[in-house]
């Protein structure tokens, strides 16, 4: 009797490391912190002049600022805002797409916030916060779209379907409203704050390439290191002489 206690033990104890090993698995990821800044000079925005529909100059002098395209955005120790950054590759253990919107607004007569992440599979939102008639009209052969937005709380979704790096957003009422969204299969991206600064979390354990995108400047690119439950600190610079690859140079503003 006291043979079987002991092998039946023997089982119970291999059930439990046996169901343990899911856990192991999922256990096995870090995070990628890091900061991607300018180090020559700063250029200005060029300002947006919506003299050509009166709505718009009326909601410029309400703000009280002078409303400029947000290209080069820089904080007090130069971390670039508004960068796209992810890993390259594919992940087939990725988790599903989230079901909550990535959500841009259109609000001043301007896109807000300027650029965006969004996974495949994952809705897009957009919503007229504005008065007035507004379009959004995707520059892309990949996910194809041109909605219509006629007055305050409009709203149109879109799931986007094939990974995109970049795809470009116009309105064919207002030509200096523009944003970007990168569409991507996994959900390692992120996109730097006011300060420069992006955080990718969950991310599998690994060596991975890790590439920016920043619409004046094109990309860099670096590898990184990822090891359990550690994080991997990654430092980009754009010296500001950089240009963006003639297909990338296709999405700037006019």
């Amino acid at each position: 009797m006291k043979r079987v206690v002991i092998t039946a033990s023997f089982v119970i104890a291999a059930l439990v490391i046996g169901l343990r090993e899911p856990v192991h698995g999922a256990a096995a990821t870090g995070t990628i912190k890091g900061h991607v800044k300018m180090t020559g000079q700063v250029p200005p925005n060029p300002r947006i002049r919506m003299g050509a529909d009166p709505l718009c100059a009326i909601a410029a002098r309400r703000s009280g600022t002078q409303p400029v395209q947000e290209i080069v955005v820089v904080g007090s120790d130069k971390g670039l805002a508004n960068t796209f950054v992810d890993l390259a590759g594919s992940f087939a253990g990725a988790p599903p797409a989230p079901k909550d919107p990535v959500v841009i607004s259109q609000k001043g007569c301007i896109y807000s916030p300027r650029v965006v992440g969004v996974r495949v599979g994952q809705p897009l939102r957009f919503v007229n916060s504005d008065t007035l008639v507004h379009d959004v009209h995707a520059m892309s052969t990949k996910n194809e779209f041109n909605y219509t937005q006629p007055k305050s709380g409009s709203v149109n979704n879109y799931t986007p379907k094939t990974p995109e790096l970049m795809l470009r957003l116009k309105c064919d009422v207002h030509s200096w409203m523009t944003a970007y969204v990168g569409v991507e299969a996994h959900p390692y991206f992120a996109v730097t704050g006011a300060d420069g600064t992006f955080t990718i979390a969950n991310v599998p354990a690994g060596r991975h390439t890790i590439r920016t995108w920043h619409e004046r400047y094109g990309s860099l690119t670096q590898v990184v290191t990822v090891k359990p439950g550690e994080t991997a600190t990654v430092d980009f610079a754009y010296k500001g002489t950089e240009k963006p690859t003639a297909k990338l140079a296709t999405l700037l503003v006019p």
